[in-house]
C-alpha cells in the first residue's frame, strides 16, 4: 500500500500544473482511478479506465481547476 501511494504520487506531480486539456485531466483520472481500485483490493486496469473517463469528462464542469484550453 505504501509503495502505491509513492508511485501515485511520482506519476501525478509532472501533472499537477497542466490540467487544461483533456488528455491531461484524463491521465490523473486514470492514476487516480488504479489508487482508488488498488485500495479497495478491485481490479486496477477497471479503475484506471473509469478515473481517466471521470478526469477527461471534468473539462466542462466547474471544479475549481482551470478551464480545458482545446490544443491545435
Amino acid at each position: 500500500m505504501h509503495k502505491t501511494i509513492i508511485v501515485f504520487a511520482l506519476l501525478t506531480l509532472p501533472l499537477s500544473a497542466c490540467m487544461q486539456d483533456p488528455a491531461s485531466r484524463g491521465i490523473a483520472g486514470a492514476a487516480a482511478g488504479a489508487l482508488v481500485a488498488d485500495a479497495l483490493d478491485e481490479n486496477m486496469v477497471a479503475g484506471a479506465a473509469l478515473g481517466a473517463l471521470a478526469g477527461a469528462a471534468t473539462c466542462g464542469i466547474e471544479l475549481g481547476l482551470p478551464p480545458c484550453q482545446p490544443r491545435y
